[in-house]
């Protein structure tokens, strides 16, 4: 693990997260490769995703798609206590995703002064794709938070990505967690290539409207350049923790949940924000200790900034928007989170990120890279399409249209008028 210390004066916040964020690589740095991915996937379909897969490493596969039998077998193939996890996750998970939906299906329908009524409403779109990352380990918990929420919208066609394993296939933990949540239809295919396909369309693989997951950089700068094309989630891409702490915090805790965020990978970014230099030595002690004790941390930066003040702290952390907040200090409650800009807020004995990540039922599906300033966790809301229905009455028509007029002959657009003025003369 490298650190890197930053003494901030508490003048300028802006600036000092922009100086945090410079710890690791911008997403834009991959966008040549992942453009001409894009292109060659677009150009060849599933000849362009044979020979990239073959280039990133992914053991070459005879079908893309996966035997729906293999899926229907794979919750007993893998440990009970795993299974039983993925079924408390999912319960939990669903439980939150139906208290959103409730609110999210609701039509509104408001009746204005001149008669026109305006109907909005939400419904679900058509198709659906979960990208589930491989690489460095298996990741069944991602098609959990993907699929559930897809599920509860309403989704009819949900298919899930995820890179081959050894066998061809994607591991069978991620196998049974698509049985978990309903899916049959997933194919062995992972990386930027996945998210062209699903978004172009291949011979194999059939284009979806909609794609959400976490991913690397490669797959999030993708989802970036399709954006429009289909439907995303946003940008959730390398994990992020930043951690806000006084001198009562537990130098113990508190490493090992920055070495666990870690575990992500070396792009991942990781910050302690404290008002304690004492702790901030503490924090770094430790988790240089665990991390060379523990392979699966990766070489990831810990950002170790001494702020001015605890309000100072928090400011810096909301200009950072991180997609993850742990609030490690005396006194700290849900008032004290409440209105933080990340993605998922931490607080309690108890808080500590990883909960969020598997099983407390919070989506891990999070906005990264500063994002949180203007997203928000994973929902059912991200699988649906909104639609206005609007009434205009014979009264309503002779009210409006001489504004419609006003304002479109302004614009330099005199026919929008003659339309609106049309239903009056009639």
């Amino acid at each position: 693990m490298r650190l890197e210390r930053i003494e901030w004066d508490g003048v300028d916040a802006a600036a000092c997260a922009r100086e945090v964020r410079e710890l690791v690589p911008a997403l834009g740095h991959v966008t040549r490769e992942v453009g001409e991915i894009i292109v060659a996937v677009g150009l060849r379909g599933d000849a362009a995703l044979r020979e990239l897969g073959v280039r990133f490493g992914e053991v070459p596969v005879e079908s893309f798609r996966v035997d729906p039998g293999l899926i229907e077998a794979a919750p007993s193939l893998i440990d009970a206590d795993v299974q039983e996890a993925l079924v408390v996750a999912a319960r939990n998970i669903a439980r939150v995703s139906r208290a959103q939906a409730e609110t999210l299906l609701r039509p509104v329908s408001v009746e204005l002064e001149a008669g026109q009524r305006i109907e909005v409403g939400a419904a679900p779109v058509a198709s659906a794709a979960v990208y589930a990352p491989g690489g460095r380990g298996a990741y069944p918990s991602s098609v959990l938070m993907g699929a559930i929420p897809a599920r509860v919208a309403g989704v009819g066609r949900l298919v899930v990505a995820s890179p081959p394993g050894p066998s061809g296939r994607p591991p069978d933990a991620v196998l049974a967690a698509c049985a978990t949540a309903g899916v049959e239809e997933v194919y062995a295919v992972g990386g930027a290539q996945a998210i062209a396909a699903l978004a172009l369309g291949t011979d194999s693989i059939e284009t979806v409207d909609v794609i959400v997951g976490p991913g690397n950089r490669y797959v999030t700068q993708a989802k970036r350049l399709l954006a429009g094309r289909v439907g995303i989630d946003g940008i959730a891409g390398p994990s992020e923790l930043a951690v806000v702490a006084d001198g009562t915090a537990s130098p113990e805790l508190l490493a090992l949940d920055l070495c666990a965020q870690a575990e992500h990978g070396d792009d991942s970014l990781v910050v302690a924000i404290s008002t304690d230099p004492a702790l901030l030595d503490r924090v770094a002690e430790l988790a240089e200790a665990l991390a060379a004790a523990r392979p699966s941390v990766a070489d990831a930066v810990l950002g170790l900034v001494t702020a001015p003040g605890l309000e100072r702290g928090l400011m810096l952390a909301d200009a950072l928007a991180p997609e993850h907040l742990e609030l490690a200090f005396r006194g700290a409650d849900e008032a004290s989170a409440r209105g933080r800009v990340a993605g998922c807020v931490f607080v309690g004995a108890g808080g500590a990120t990883a909960f969020g990540d598997y099983a407390a039922g919070s989506n891990h599906v999070l906005p990264t890279g500063g994002a949180a300033r203007f997203g928000g966790p994973l929902g059912p809301g991200a699988f649906m399409r909104r639609t206005s229905v609007v009434h205009v009455g014979s009264a309503a028509a002779a009210e409006l249209a001489p504004h419609v007029a006003a304002i479109a002959a302004v614009e330099g657009f005199p026919v929008h008028g003659e339309s609106a003025l049309a239903r009056v003369k009639r």
